[in-house]
């Protein structure tokens, strides 16, 4: 092989060759001055090419598309929760809340949609789909008695001992309803009972009456 020596005219020729077709290649691939390549959004410190998009690490809600005139953003309206929604979680990495549980809750407990409940005795309670609890409360009669007792498991109280009322406002005697009862020798009271107009409505104590020019003896039980 022969080797000759090339003129300084030749060398210089080939240097402005190579460098046209550098600037070409990097022209063709669309390198800025700064050498971030054109046609590329930068955002959250990263690079996007054009059609990717990304949400922003500073706002999840906004969405970004990389388009040749730069990022093109809009932010995500969160659509509402569900009324009867009663556990929401909110998660740092996502936009919008999210529902985890729906039902009601009632007194600190929570039941499932159209569920039938009793929280107690007096209450017959139904899980609406709209997340409330709607409860019926039983109306209890005013008992006919002075003295009456409450059961487990029952709403309303019962006369144990039968309808009965005070002898007077002391209080201090009780006396079976029915009959006119002797509460001592002179004096004979009845209580008030299902036969008589305005039943039990306040009616707590015995109508009474009182033999005249009596002298109480000891106390009986003598009846009519």
């Amino acid at each position: 092989m022969l080797f000759t020596e090339r003129p300084a005219s030749l060398e210089r020729s080939l240097r402005t060759a190579v460098l046209a077709l550098l600037l070409c290649a990097q022209a063709g691939f669309g390198f800025s001055v700064a050498g971030q390549q054109e046609g590329t959004c930068e955002a959250n410190g990263s690079i996007y090419f054009l059609g990717e998009w990304y949400f922003l690490d500073s706002d999840h809600c906004t969405q970004c598309e990389c388009t040749t005139e730069g990022s093109a953003c809009s932010r995500t309206e969160c659509t509402s929760l569900p009324a009867a929604c009663i556990h929401v979680s909110h998660y740092p990495t996502d936009c919008c809340p999210r529902c985890e549980k729906i039902g009601c809750e009632y007194r600190g407990v929570v039941y499932e949609l159209g569920q039938n409940f009793q929280p107690s005795e007096c209450e017959q309670c139904t899980c609406d789909n709209d997340g409330i609890a709607r409860c019926l409360v039983a109306d209890c009669a005013p008992p006919p008695c002075v003295n009456p007792l409450y059961q487990a498991g029952k709403c309303c109280p019962e006369c144990r001992e039968g309808p009965n009322c005070y002898v007077d406002a002391s209080r201090n005697q009780v006396i079976p309803a029915g009959e006119p009862f002797w509460v001592d020798s002179c004096t004979k009271c009845r209580c008030h009972d299902g036969q008589d107009a305005g039943y039990w409505e306040g009616n707590r104590v015995a109508t009474c009456s009182r033999l005249k020019n009596c002298t109480p003896e000891q106390p009986s039980t003598k009846k009519n």
